[in-house]
């Protein structure tokens, strides 16, 4: 069942696949470390539900399999000046509803075949995702914290589809970055720090933090003219030098952004209609016209 799962996950469109055993996360006290340091910010969501969070079964108490997928977001961004910077992975379709529904394709294919329950994770569900992700193989952690895979980089999104069956896991991914700090050396706000014997993004300081879910906090940062999120680390990262442009027609979709200055003047209505389906739509609509000053 395996090798045909696989299969069905590839043919659906992800361009990465592994599994991982349902285990309670493992670095929990680091986790727990990291909120306490307050890097977490103003997203009080993490320090919550950390006993859903601790074990898969939590979510899925059925659970003997995780099974992880990546899909690649990477496209050319347009450097127009006076226009809006917007990390790659927002300027397509909302990555939730692409691999959520991709997921959900998969969860019924396993369920038709052999009766097993499943349960569809894409980043809002109360869950390791990247964890779980490297316990499956898909790539490491980089010292900024991404997902780097030696296939294709770090420009992929991540989904989770927990299933009763009982499957064979991959081998954990242990690449690792050297002695590389590119990423720490190129953050416009020194967001990358080491701490407790690992490098951590301390997200009071991180761009893609101020601009999406603080955009009114923190005035004296420089947003080094970043409207959404930010993509400097990934960027200057050497595994991302030879990655290819997605394929997933839904984040290719072409926005016609306005001018920054037309953005700090924008309707309500307009907003609306410019951002539905998009994740930019995260930062509201006075903290949209915020980024843009």
């Amino acid at each position: 069942m395996r090798s045909e799962l696989v299969a069905k996950a590839r043919e659906v469109g992800f361009d990465l696949v592994g599994v991982a055993p349902v285990l309670p996360f493992a670095c929990l006290d680091f986790y727990k470390g990291w909120l306490e340091r307050g890097f977490h910010g103003e997203m009080g969501y993490l320090s919550r539900q950390l006993s859903l969070r601790s074990d898969p079964r939590s979510l899925l108490p059925a659970a003997q399999s995780v099974v992880a997928v990546g899909l690649n977001y990477y496209q050319p961004r347009e450097g127009r000046e006076e226009y809006p910077r917007i990390a790659r992975y927002a300027l397509g379709r909302d990555y939730h509803k692409v691999l959520r529904s991709k997921l959900h394709t998969l969860g019924r294919w396993v369920s038709a075949c052999s009766g097993a329950e499943y349960r569809v994770c894409v980043d809002s569900a109360p869950i390791f995702d990247r964890y779980y992700a490297q316990q499956a193989g898909l790539g490491w952690f980089g010292k900024n914290t991404c997902l780097i895979s030696g296939e294709v980089g770090s420009w992929f999104v991540i989904g989770l589809l927990l299933t009763s069956l009982d499957l064979t896991p991959d081998e954990p991914n242990v690449g690792h970055c050297g002695t590389c700090r590119k990423c720490i050396d190129a953050c416009p706000t020194g967001a990358i720090v080491f701490e407790d014997g690992r490098w951590q993004v301390d997200s009071r300081r991180c761009i893609s933090y101020l601009t999406i879910e603080a955009p009114f906090s923190s005035p004296e940062i420089d947003r080094a003219g970043w409207t959404f999120g930010c993509d400097v680390c990934q960027e200057v990262c050497p595994f991302n030098r030879f990655q290819k442009v997605t394929t997933e027609k839904d984040f290719l979709v072409h926005r016609d952004w306005p001018s920054l200055t037309q953005l700090r003047k924008i309707k309500y209505e307009e907003w609306d209609s410019l951002t539905q389906g998009s994740p930019v739509r995260r930062a509201g609509f006075e903290g949209l016209k915020t980024n843009a000053s």
